[in-house]
């Protein structure tokens, strides 16, 4: 199928700002593969006139040289625009490029979060103008590809909401779960925590360790509260705490929910199997497997696995994403694609890297 479009549609000339950075990496690796997506120029302001291949030895055969960001100029020689910039870079640069007449999706979390003020609370920074935020679409593509298909710029979701909110939607969306007794409790590999040197990151800090961290406080809260009550108004505070374990890829994100009338395990396999019957990318498991990071790593899946315990009351949701891929670069190319009038999957119909 891949080839049949590529031989019958034009080729899309894409850039990429921020192409030093895991997001950004990732996004030149699986748009190599992409039927009609052409990576046309990769830009940095940081790392302007550096050969990529001096930052990643393993695209030595590429003579890309990071280019200047010149929104002008950048509108003139490409068809759309990803960012894959660290918090606190789009709220500025992204204006100016929709304003330069550029399509755009961003994989920060810059304007994601709607409400005023809850920015500046969760991220400490200061926020973009509130017209792109009103105007941004919030690209989580099982659940709202439509307005997606009527936008032209795109707000990627987080990595943790990613996992969190499609494990989450289909029982939030049925009302079949209390309001305030959402409990997540998730894990990510280390490369979520981006590509600069920190304590976290180090090798000796990380190795066979396990470490919780931004404890009530994480960033990605917001995001998931502000998603959930669009499907239901009377979702209240969810507990969310992330955890980094000794692994380079993958989240899980193991959520647990108090339901409101007494139900079966059966029962709660029939609203995500029909919730996610058209998705390509999201695969339910059958009751009584749950998913492991590792089964899809470097794809674009996300695997849920679920439980209901008749003692408790609560259910039990194992969601399983790559937080580069299906929680960053493989979700932005499934907007990009559907922005375009393509179908969502295109490019991406790759298996999961075993073991």
């Amino acid at each position: 199928m891949d080839s049949e479009i590529q031989e019958n549609q034009k080729k899309v000339k894409v850039g990429i700002v921020g192409a030093t950075g895991y997001g950004g990496v990732e996004l030149i690796r699986l748009l190599e593969g992409h039927p009609v997506f052409q990576v046309e120029a990769v830009y940095s302001s940081s790392k302007e006139q550096k050969e990529v291949r001096e930052e990643y030895p393993h695209l030595a055969h590429y003579n890309w040289l990071l280019e200047k960001i010149d929104p002008e100029e950048m509108a003139k020689s490409v068809d759309l625009i990803f960012t894959a910039t660290p918090s606190g870079i789009s709220t500025t640069l992204v204006p100016q490029l929709i304003e330069a007449g550029n399509r755009v999706i961003d994989l920060s979390g810059d304007f994601r979060l709607k409400e005023e003020g809850m920015y500046e609370k969760w991220y400490g920074k200061t926020p973009g103008p509130k017209k792109y935020i009103d105007e941004a679409t919030y690209g989580l593509v099982e659940w709202f590809s439509e307005e997606v298909k009527e936008s032209t710029f795109i707000s990627n979701p987080g990595c943790y909401p990613t996992a969190t909110l499609l494990g989450l939607i289909p029982v939030v969306k049925e009302r079949m779960i209390q309001p305030h007794s959402i409990i997540i409790d998730a894990k990510s590999g280390l490369s979520g925590a981006g590509r600069s040197l920190s304590r976290t990151a180090h090798y000796a800090e990380i190795n066979e360790n396990m470490k919780i961290y931004k404890v009530n406080k994480h960033q990605h809260i917001p995001e998931i509260e502000q998603t959930l009550h669009r499907f239901d108004d009377n979702i209240g505070h969810v507990t969310f705490n992330p955890h980094l374990v000794p692994m380079t890829r993958g989240i899980m994100s193991t959520i647990y929910a108090t339901v409101k009338d007494a139900t079966t395990r059966e029962e709660l396999y029939d609203v995500y199997k029909k919730a996610y019957e058209g998705s390509t990318f999201v695969r339910v498991r059958p009751l009584g497997e749950f998913p492991a990071t590792k089964e899809v790593s470097g794809s674009n899946y996300c695997d849920i696995g679920i439980d209901y315990d008749e003692r408790t009351n609560r259910v039990t949701i194992v969601s399983v994403i790559d937080n580069l891929v299906k929680g960053a670069a493989g979700q932005a190319i499934e907007n990009a694609n559907i922005l375009m009038g393509l179908k969502a999957e295109t490019g991406l119909g790759f298996l999961p890297m075993y073991p």
